[in-house]
């Protein structure tokens, strides 16, 4: 059991290649861009609610419209916020890595959300149970301010991406969601499946398979098994439709 002296060292803030970064109790860095940003008299508030947790792939955080128990901020890892329809299909409308939180309606004080939260790529963070997290926002005017514009970033994202799906070829769609994935998860190879793929982007498992053997004939990734690797970058990016670079401009955390 750690000794009040050694958890006041693992509050401090490490200076590490440059970035500011904190540990949490178990003395493991926060990568959590929110958890990472605030100051520290607010971060000492929300710090002793942490839980740390595993998250393993397609674990299901909440269904739509059953009530929401906590927010879970990532430090790796992402989770999808997916519509899903009466007859099983679904679509996914944002995406949740380290930049954020999943579970937003509990920053606003609301107990349900229209949509299924599910672990997509498997990663680590903490979970913070709504009573924590709703104390912890009366006396945090910072983060609640940082957590209301990524709320309202995130509404944007939903919408974008449903512009996206409605006006754009399948593989401009791939191309931006590929580059948002690796922009949360910091790495060239994403464990994900072209079957996945389908679902999230609400198309089917033929199409995506069709999309991705075009950009892997133009060198730009490379389809192994159960893995796609992102090997040119820029290229992907020429690839993508305007709404990559539009969710990037409005949001808080990622944008330039």
């Amino acid at each position: 059991m750690q000794s009040s002296k050694d958890r006041k060292i693992n509050k401090q803030r490490l200076e590490i290649d440059g970035a500011t970064l904190r540990q949490d109790r178990g003395g493991r860095e926060i990568q959590n861009l929110t958890l990472r940003t605030i100051s520290d008299a607010e971060f000492a508030l929300i710090e002793p609610h942490l839980e740390y947790v595993e998250l393993e792939p397609h674990r299901i955080l909440h269904e739509p419209g059953t009530r929401i128990d906590f927010a879970y901020f990532l430090n790796s890892g992402l989770i999808s916020l997916v519509i899903v329809t009466a007859d099983g299909r679904s679509v996914e409308v944002a995406m949740v890595g380290k930049e954020g939180v999943a579970g937003t309606p509990l920053t606003l004080g609301l107990r349900k959300s229209p949509h299924r939260a599910i672990v997509q790529i498997s990663g680590a963070g903490y979970k913070v149970k709504f009573e924590a997290v709703d104390a912890v926002m009366r006396n945090a005017p910072e983060m609640r301010t940082m957590l209301n514009r990524y709320v309202l970033a995130q509404g944007l994202q939903v919408a974008q991406i449903a512009a996206c799906n409605r006006l754009h070829e399948i593989e401009q769609r791939l191309a931006r969601w590929l580059l948002m994935c690796q922009d949360r998860v910091d790495s060239d190879r994403l464990p994900i499946t072209h079957q996945f793929l389908a679902q999230m982007l609400g198309t089917g498992r033929p199409s995506v398979s069709l999309a991705a053997g075009i950009l892997q004939r133009a060198g730009i990734i490379e389809n192994l098994r159960g893995v796609v690797k992102i090997v040119q970058r820029k290229l992907l990016e020429d690839s993508a439709c305007e709404c990559y670079c539009a969710i990037q401009d409005f949001d808080p955390q990622l944008g330039s």
